[in-house]
């Protein structure tokens, strides 16, 4: 099955540079139907590019602090220097949200990209 998510510019990079592999979501109606081995195709939302990646594993957490605690920050999209820190995820959802549907890391690996 294939899946469309769009995402920021600086995720979509470090995806496509290959040192971000675990996109974070919330674990709504949409994420929670992704099977390891599906397909999901990015599109950066700055620049329109797409790209194309396999679902290589899921975990799913309660919310995000259980998240960073199991994952390498450089994993979760964050640079060596950068503090990685379970509240950025504020930015995107809330807290509400967050404890309604819990969260997963998506686990990814690129096919293709355009």
């Amino acid at each position: 099955m294939t899946h469309y998510m769009n995402l920021w510019d600086d995720s979509f990079q470090a995806i496509k540079e290959g040192w971000k592999t675990v996109e974070m979501r919330l674990n709504d109606e949409k994420r929670s139907i992704i099977s390891v081995g599906d397909i999901i195709e990015f599109t950066n939302t700055t620049t329109q590019g797409k790209m194309a990646c396999q679902v290589v594993n899921i975990y799913k957490y309660a919310n995000f602090v259980e998240l960073y605690m199991h994952h390498d920050k450089v994993s979760i999209g964050y640079k060596e220097d950068e503090e990685a820190n379970p509240d950025d995820m504020l930015l995107y959802y809330t807290r509400e949200d967050i404890e309604k549907y819990g969260v997963v890391g998506i686990e990814l690996s690129r096919i293709m990209v355009g």
